[in-house]
């Protein structure tokens, strides 16, 4: 592929963002950026450093003297934090649900976004996250808003949790999905919202190849149009 775009993936949590930015920059040979993860990265050692999340001095100490990679090999995606691979001690729910108070915060937005665009300026990246196509790259090359229902979004949450032998509660983590949307989109800075041009993807009742396949059917187009 000769030109390398800009690839943006919006969307609530669940939606199944993380899972199609990988297997999209698997497919195409770009570079996943998971913004998500690093949002989580940042709350796994506020917790683990027992830092107020209210404490906009102390996150930025926080921020500015941690160091975050991605790194793929044969079999998955890991997230190497200060050196540590901490891919797993972000997904648990505990994480989760500290992830959106501490990304409300402008100084670890500023922090992020910062970094998010020194790794992606040059093109060839996918980035998923709430406010790529609207805050990071409003210029993306291509865009989604890729969405479910709350309750599909829970049940596919609550199935991943347990296969990594996680105990969890149905119901509890649809509540705690909801919990998610509504911090997310009432935040003051960089509320989830969609973007105007973006491809809205409804993935309730699609399977991932499904909206993989359309997905890269969109940006080959682009490609094509650019090139």
């Amino acid at each position: 592929m000769g030109t390398k775009l800009i690839v943006a993936i919006d969307g609530p949590s669940g939606a199944g963002k993380s899972t199609l930015s990988k297997a999209l920059a698997k497919h195409t040979g770009y570079v996943n950026i998971d913004t998500g993860a690093m949002y989580r990265s940042v709350a796994l050692l506020a917790n683990r450093q027992q830092v107020d999340v209210a404490d906009e001095h102390a996150l930025q100490r926080l921020c500015d003297g941690m160091t975050i990679e991605f790194v793929r090999d044969t079999e998955q995606e890991r997230v190497i934090v200060n050196g540590e691979d901490v891919s797993q001690q972000i997904r648990t729910p505990e994480v989760s649900l500290l992830t959106s108070k501490v990304a409300a915060q402008p100084v670890v937005r500023d922090a992020m976004v910062r970094l998010q665009r020194q790794m992606g300026e040059v093109g060839g990246v996918v980035l998923e996250g709430r406010d790529i196509g609207t805050v990071v790259f409003p210029n993306a090359d291509v865009k989604f808003f890729l969405s479910a229902t709350a309750e599909e979004r829970g049940r596919r949450r609550y199935e991943e949790l347990k296969a990594k032998g996680v105990e969890v509660d149905l119901q509890q983590t649809i509540a705690e999905v909801e919990q998610r949307d509504a911090a997310d989109s009432a935040r003051e800075h960089a509320p989830l919202k969609r973007a105007d041009d973006a491809i809205d993807i409804d993935s309730t009742r699609m399977g991932i190849d499904e909206v993989l396949d359309f997905m890269l059917q969109e940006i080959s187009a682009r490609e094509k149009r650019e090139s």
